[in-house]
């Protein structure tokens, strides 16, 4: 079997790999895989081969896998709807208590039927509150 082969089996599992764990290790290696496979097809040798390799997954482990890894813990740019209004300051316009199914805020200037976050903690009027999540048109909040 040619070395290039071997190569593009090579790439193809560290791929699959790379699809599975999802972490963008395995696909510099890859890479690097692909370029020691086209290398090898030119008719390089087995040495040639492997520093082609190792110096462009070397290359793609350093300079691409931060980028990406940024990319994926980034934060939508923009937030809309109800989304928007989730970590939003807002101001108990009246005692919010679970229990006894009352309380609303006022958040950006509207008005929102409140539920604590935690079932068990009360809010008393005039409290700041943080918005943790949005239920339907209940904003559920936290001090």
């Amino acid at each position: 079997m040619d070395a290039w082969v071997i190569w593009i089996i090579a790439a193809c599992a560290l791929g699959v790999g790379e699809i599975v764990t999802a972490s963008f290790f395995l696909a510099p290696f890859a890479g690097g895989s692909v370029a020691a496979a086209v290398v090898s097809a030119i008719g390089a040798g087995t040495v040639v081969s492997w520093v082609v390799f190792l110096v462009v997954s070397l290359l793609l482990l350093a300079f691409v896998r931060p980028i990406a890894r940024a990319h994926l813990s980034m934060p939508p740019k923009l937030r809309t709807g109800t989304a928007a209004l989730v970590g939003k300051r807002a101001v108990a316009l009246e005692r919010i208590a679970n229990h006894e199914a009352v309380g609303t805020v006022r958040i950006d200037g509207e008005v929102w039927t409140a539920r604590s976050y935690d079932e068990d903690v009360v809010i008393a009027a005039g409290t700041p509150v943080e918005v943790v999540e949005i239920r339907g048109a209940t904003a559920l909040v936290s001090e």
